[in-house]
């Protein structure tokens, strides 16, 4: 067992996400092959979205997760297969989406089913990603007259 690329693995998925939540796109990027194959779905969008390339996909996540939109993801429970310079992992995830300008919140869970390289210079990327949805809820903050964003200041 390659217990050094596991913790590798587990550091990037970490970072793939809170790069995704804190929009450091550059950093989000690197987490990502160039060649990454990314499948995402969504009931937001109405049917599943897929990208070729590292470009599309940081493309397609910086346009869409904007700057006022507030997001965190969890992952854990990582089952991780590595096999020389290449793994794969299955990862339980939960998600929240907060979107102040249209009164929305919409929480998530689901399960992610991922591919790694290690690259020509050493670093793990993730090679392949998707994942299959348990549920997704949106909720109108209109219906809870008592929330208010407190930071960042709307």
């Amino acid at each position: 067992m390659d217990l050094e690329a596991i913790e590798s693995i587990r550091q990037l998925k970490y970072r793939y996400f809170r790069s995704l939540d804190l929009k450091l796109w550059d950093e989000f990027a690197d987490t990502l092959t160039e060649d990454v194959d990314g499948a995402y779905g969504t009931k937001v969008y109405d049917k599943p979205l897929n990208f070729t390339g590292r470009d599309e996909v940081t493309k397609f996540m910086r346009e869409n997760i904007t700057e006022t939109m507030l997001t965190v993801h969890v992952a854990n429970h990582p089952e991780i297969e590595v096999d020389g310079d290449t793994a794969t992992a299955s990862w339980c995830f939960e998600d929240t989406v907060i979107v102040p300008e249209y009164r929305v919140k919409i929480r998530g869970a689901g399960y992610y089913r991922d591919s790694y390289r290690r690259d020509a210079d050493g670093k793990w990327r993730i090679s392949k990603i998707g994942y299959t949805r348990i549920y997704e809820a949106m909720e109108s903050l209109d219906d809870t007259p008592s929330w208010k964003l407190l930071h960042p200041a709307s």
